[in-house]
């Protein structure tokens, strides 16, 4: 059997208007059209769907169970195809996104908020990584794509610069920096430092830096993330060089930031697979993050 939607779409405007040339001007064809098509469909199920007068179109008792089922069935049909064209702008759909600590707790909140409200029906899973993981599963395809510490290259993954930061030194109140406006990287040198681990990308750029600058401190702790650093400060153990985005500091803390200089500056960037086309959905959700990635005076609360 070969029965076409138009046949059936046809049919079910002539029974609603019970006239063929009104259904003809509904959906844009000549009245001889309608007729035409609504016949071949009879001619194709076998039975007579209407019962064509001067005045009017009476269905069949056959055709009046065929609307029944047929509504139905293209009801159904049209939502699917409706859910089909929304995946397709952009509005439906998951996606996972991996980024480094220091860059999930300032700039991934906002994305997560934006997206709700404008792609309701996008749901966006957040995964706060260390730097490696990110980038190992953005290769291996556990998540769309990644959110990580630049500058960066590999021949298998694509990246997108979304902004510059800087770095800053992280000190109790009482601490001589505490009192300056800046404080320069040489000073750094002789002092105990709690530091991110070397799976943080600010790790080896910040170790790059103290290198070039002459600075030998002592490195007392090494940790996974930003909010352990701040505890090990506050309780005295030593003092600390994060990337701003690392910030702010806890509610309620005795801890203070002051810039670094000369200014030394690490990259944030988008990464995904080079080999592997983006979703609808994830496509959406990484132009948003570009988007808002490239606003870094919000991200800093400036």
């Amino acid at each position: 059997m070969n029965v076409t939607l138009r046949q059936l779409r046809v049919f079910i405007e002539v029974a609603r208007l019970r006239s063929f040339s009104r259904a003809g001007v509904e959906i844009g064809l000549t009245q001889s059209a309608v007729s035409r098509c609504v016949r071949e469909l009879e001619t194709e199920i076998g039975v007579k769907l209407v019962d064509r007068t001067t005045r009017e179109v009476q269905l069949t008792d056959v055709g009046v169970n065929l609307i029944a089922s047929v509504g139905r069935l293209l009801n159904d049909l049209d939502d699917a195809l409706q859910e089909i064209r929304e995946i397709g702008e952009q509005r439906r759909g998951r996606v996972v996104v991996a980024a480094s600590p220091t860059v999930a707790c300032r700039l991934m909140p906002q994305v997560v908020a934006e997206c709700g409200l404008q792609y309701p029906y996008v749901t966006l899973g957040l995964r706060d990584d260390v730097q490696s993981d990110v980038v190992r599963k953005v290769r291996s395809g556990e998540v769309d794509f990644g959110v990580i510490i630049g500058p960066f290259a590999a021949e298998d993954l694509e990246t997108m610069t979304l902004t510059t930061d800087s770095f800053c030194v992280v000190v109790r109140g009482d601490h001589a920096f505490a009192r300056r406006e800046q404080v320069g990287w040489h000073e750094l040198d002789g002092e105990r430092l709690v530091m991110l681990d070397y799976a943080s990308g600010s790790r080896p750029l910040i170790d790059t830096v103290m290198s070039e600058q002459g600075v030998h401190a002592r490195v007392v702790q090494e940790l996974g993330h930003p909010a352990t650093v701040f505890g090990l400060v506050e309780a005295g153990v030593g003092i600390s060089v994060l990337p701003w985005l690392a910030l702010p500091v806890p509610a309620g803390s005795s801890l203070l930031a002051r810039p670094l200089v000369p200014r030394a500056e690490r990259t944030v960037e988008l990464v995904r697979r080079r080999d592997r086309s983006l979703s609808p959905a994830a496509e959406a959700v990484w132009a948003l993050i570009h988007q808002i990635g490239g606003r870094p005076e919000e991200l800093r609360g400036a």
